[in-house]
């Protein structure tokens, strides 16, 4: 019965790969706009790549070292690397159906067509021609394999065309790698929005590149290389200069995946395999153009938004209104609850930069996880230290795929005068929380913002997060100790509201669990809800378990793993699991326990995972004012109520999307939208 684990736990890997299936039911979702599928395609494929530059290359790395303990689900490196390769091939084919078979042919209708070279029209073909003798030509390199020629080291990810030759010496293998430098989709001249892809004009004019030469064979391949990076931190120095050496190692790590279109010969894809030194279990067959991370921005292109779905824009936030542009006369009229992105991410914004130019403000201190590309945040940051404030700055530069981004702005805020702190040895910094220090006519006050999410402007209109303002001393007083406790040496403080990983969270969460499981075996009222992004901590779900079998009712909005089985007979008869995959990235931390019925709820940076409970630097705060209370408990409630794009696990671990009928169709995040309007619109109209 149990297809992923035991029946107590669902294996890791399987139970992602089940989440990345949710996002490629979005592209297969017939209801929704061609150009909302397509940007699920991207997802989907971009997803897929980072689990094999990382869980799949991990796997690998423990069979190379003859590591064969059983996970808790009971599988062994080898056999979850098998399992993977069934699911991730039938989930590469049903991509591909859905892009081949549906959509590409949608987007042919609305003359919005992908063409090879043979089909061009004589315009056409002299466009991309010209463009190719112009722009392309110069730029290729050739790479010829022979005895005194290896193999090249292919980057990550990077798209090749592989070349059989007839050589006078017999037949003779080439590369050509496809050029990032240039836009890989050419739009073509026509009536239409005709397009080729970049390699395709490559393949049919790569014998220009071997003159003299017959090329017999021109077809595309991609490789996937192993991408963590493997850092000793105790040994390092320099930690910056440690990460910086291992991004440019990342780009040249073992081979993981080959990725290859169809018509490729057997002859190539063995040739390939062996220098690649993968596996048949590595290669992946496509029947449609390599790469689909690319139709991220074809489904975003301006031109097509008659086939785009209509954008959920962020809204004002209600409780700022009435006070214009000043974010702390806002805050000391009450803490304030942002739930983005139907709340803008303006507010979180304008209060560091109100704080880099306010006379009054002494200090700023900031956790940095992930920024966005052009962050006003940090320009803000700059700013207030060339305003002569005393910024400081905790930049996690282990932040997967994020490091070069992290150094460079680590190296500009240096520069401008912050005191950086690039992380800590063994541990990341990942909780979200800003402090500003200012000097009022009643004394010092400090204003404090936490949140479940990154600050970064970009991500904040796409992730669902929640955050909060609040200017109260005992949590200005725990976030002054965590960032003591981050920038000095100090023991865990005695936090007065917050909780902390790798302190006391997992004791904070262990003892609320086993709260209510007291409490239900008394004949209490036993409650918990729960919205993350992952659970896999054993002794999380053995603690759920208990609390289940001794009656507490137990309901987990859980977006992507989920190693606890729910359903089970005897085990876990009281516990839900519902995953929620829409328009926006669920990424929300949000902890309800109903204590009895005094209901305590706490938002967090952290997950239910061992990485976030142990090795991560993570908070956890209360909300305790009533307003902001009742506002989260509506939060929950409307997430649980979701139908149209919640699918519900199943005993097996599988998930199942919930049975619409004409009297059930509810997509919360549309109505969390709708809220947010109505309540900006209930502002002005009170201003006014």
């Amino acid at each position: 019965m149990w297809t992923n684990g035991t029946e107590r736990y669902i294996n890791r890997e399987l139970s992602w790969l089940d989440f990345n299936w949710r996002v490629l039911e979005e592209a297969q979702d017939r209801s929704e706009a061609v150009m909302e599928r397509l940007k699920f395609i991207a997802i989907t494929a971009s997803n897929l790549d980072e689990f094999f530059m990382v869980r799949v290359a991990g796997l690998l790395d423990q069979i190379a070292v003859g590591y064969d303990k059983k996970d808790p689900a009971g599988l062994s490196p080898k056999e979850q690397l098998e399992k993977i390769s069934v699911e991730t091939h039938q989930m590469m084919d049903a991509l591909y159906d859905c892009l081949v078979d549906e959509l590409m042919p949608i987007m042919e209708k609305e003359e919005i067509r992908y063409l090879a070279y043979g089909q061009l029209s004589s315009d056409q073909k002299a466009y991309a021609d010209g463009y190719f003798d112009e722009v392309v030509f110069p730029i290729l390199t050739p790479m010829a394999i022979d005895t005194s020629r290896p193999f090249p080291l292919l980057a990550n990810k990077s798209l090749n065309v592989a070349i059989w030759i007839a050589h006078d010496e017999g037949e003779k293998f080439a590369v050509v790698q496809v050029p990032t430098v240039v836009d890989r989709l050419i739009s073509l001249p026509g009536p239409g929005m005709d397009h080729i892809m970049l390699e395709e004009v490559i393949k049919a004019r790569v014998h220009e590149l071997f003159g003299g030469y017959e090329t017999l064979d021109a077809y595309a391949f991609r490789i996937t290389r192993n991408g963590d990076l493997a850092i000793d931190e105790d040994e390092a120095e320099d930690l910056l200069i440690e990460i910086e050496k291992s991004i440019k190692m990342r780009k040249w790590g073992a081979p993981v995946r080959m990725e290859y279109e169809a018509a490729m010969p057997r002859v190539m894809v063995k040739y390939l395999k062996k220098r690649l030194d993968l596996h048949w279990d590595d290669i992946y067959e496509t029947k449609g153009p390599l790469d689909p991370t690319q139709w991220m921005a074809v489904s975003m292109d301006k031109r097509f938004r008659h086939l785009q779905k209509k954008a959920m824009k962020p809204n004002d936030v209600a409780d700022f209104i009435p006070h214009g542009k000043d974010v702390f006369a806002a805050i000391r009229q009450g803490d304030i609850l942002l739930h983005h992105p139907y709340d803008s991410f303006d507010p979180v914004v304008r209060f560091v930069e109100q704080a880099a130019t306010d006379p009054k403000v002494l200090a700023i201190k900031q956790t940095l996880y992930r920024v966005s590309a052009n962050s006003p945040i940090i320009k803000a940051l700059v700013k207030a230290a060339e305003n002569g404030k005393q910024v400081t700055v905790l930049v996690e530069l282990k932040a997967r795929f994020d490091e070069e981004n992290n150094i460079i702005w680590a190296k500009r805020l240096e520069k401008a005068g912050c005191h950086v702190i690039y992380g800590l040895t063994g541990l990341k910094i990942h909780c979200k929380t800003i402090l500003v220090v200012r000097d009022e006519e009643d004394g010092i006050r400090r204003y404090v913002h936490m949140g479940t999410g990154n600050y970064n402007d970009s991500t904040a209109k796409l992730y669902t997060d929640t955050g909060m303002f609040t200017c109260r001393r005992n949590f200005a007083a725990d976030i002054s100790a965590l960032f003591n406790s981050l920038t000095g040496y100090a023991k865990e403080p005695n936090w007065r509201k917050i909780a902390a990983a790798p302190g006391n969270m997992r004791r904070t969460f262990l003892r609320s669990i086993e709260n209510e499981t007291v409490n239900a075996r008394k004949g209490v009222p036993a409650r918990i809800i729960c919205k993350m992004n992952s659970l896999v901590d054993e002794e999380i779900i053995d603690r759920l378990y208990e609390a289940s079998q001794a009656g507490v009712r137990i309901d987990l909005i859980i977006r992507g793993i989920c190693c606890l089985r729910s359903g089970v007979e005897g085990l876990s008869d009281n516990i839900r699991v519902y995953s929620i995959v829409g328009t926006f990235l669920e990424h929300s931390r949000i902890y309800y326990f109903h204590d009895g019925g005094g209901g305590r709820m706490y938002m967090s940076s952290a997950d239910w995972m061992p990485r976030n409970l142990d090795r991560r630097v993570e908070i956890m705060f209360p909300i305790v004012a009533e307003d902001l209370q009742k506002e989260v408990e509506q939060i929950l409630d409307i997430s649980l109520r979701e139908t149209v794009k919640m699918r519900v696990q199943q005993p097996n671990g599988k998930y199942k999307p919930v049975m619409l009928t004409a009297d059930n169709h509810f997509n919360s995040q549309v109505h969390f939208h709708e809220r947010a309007m109505e309540k900006v619109r209930k502002a002005l109209k009170h201003k006014q």
